[in-house]
């Protein structure tokens, strides 16, 4: 697939996500301003939301979105790839379309869609006095191996979903339970010892506590956690690739 269809996949993606509505595009910003405003003013300042050992009224908000914002473009990701083939179908039957590099313009709008959410995380925290130490310029870094982790993974699924189609679904569901085996909305400190031992088997913990170690403790992510996480991603993808090689002239039967 050429480079510019998927940037013009992208483009198409991020800027039609809202067509129709009044303000368009823009949606784009407003969305993420207002998530990061109920997490701060609402969960910390009105329902008075506190995290242990933090005196700072919006610890919790601050500590909050540090996860969310990333997660929420690994899962959008991951949903979205599982179904590309079959909703790109069109394209598919009718252009000479790279099957392993169409779920790619996913991974870019929704890396614009975090770009933009980190943006106004970032201009919140400087207004709170928090600012950011020199730490952040591994942020690009941690977003790429969180990406390339979600497109294989996703890669997978879309292949799979081609047979299996109620995959999608599942996947949603699944995502949902991981949400709240991922230490966002808590700290892993509060875990009881047993549990705590098994997040090492998660990867979404992986890249949530680099950007909580980041934003949060204004401290350097765990490198041995993000050396597991850019392993296991390119694993991950060899096998997706391998397994689309595979099932490529199926895939393009059954769509």
């Amino acid at each position: 697939m050429r480079t510019s269809l998927i940037f013009e996949l992208a483009k198409r993606d991020f800027t039609e996500r809202y067509s129709g509505s009044l303000l368009g595009a823009t949606w784009n910003l407003i969305m993420p301003a207002v998530m990061i405003f109920i997490y701060t003013v609402i969960f910390s300042r009105v329902m008075g939301a506190r995290m242990p050992g933090v005196s700072s009224t919006y610890s919790f908000g601050i500590y909050l979105i540090a996860g969310i914002l990333p997660w929420n473009a690994f899962v959008n990701t991951l949903n979205r790839s599982a179904g590309v083939f079959i909703d790109k179908k069109n394209i598919i039957s009718k252009m000479p379309v790279s099957l392993a590099t169409l779920p790619l313009y996913i991974v870019l709008s929704e890396c614009i869609t975090l770009c933009i959410g980190f943006a106004i995380y970032v201009f919140l925290l400087y207004g709170l006095g928090v600012g950011l130490s020199r730490f952040a310029l591994l942020l690009p870094f941690i977003v790429v191996v969180q990406q390339v982790f979600a497109y294989a993974l996703g890669l997978l699924l879309a292949t799979l979903s081609v047979f299996l189609r109620d995959l999608r679904e599942v996947t949603n569901v699944i995502t949902q339970i991981w949400f709240w085996f991922t230490p966002i909305v808590y700290m892993p400190s509060i875990l009881p010892p047993r549990f705590a031992k098994f997040l090492f088997l998660n990867p979404a913990y992986f890249f949530t506590h680099a950007y909580q170690s980041v934003f949060f403790h204004g401290i350097a992510p765990n490198a041995r956690l993000l050396t597991a996480l850019t392993l296991l991603g390119h694993g991950v993808l060899l096998f997706s690739l391998w397994a689309l090689r595979r099932l490529e002239k199926d895939v393009r039967d059954f769509i």
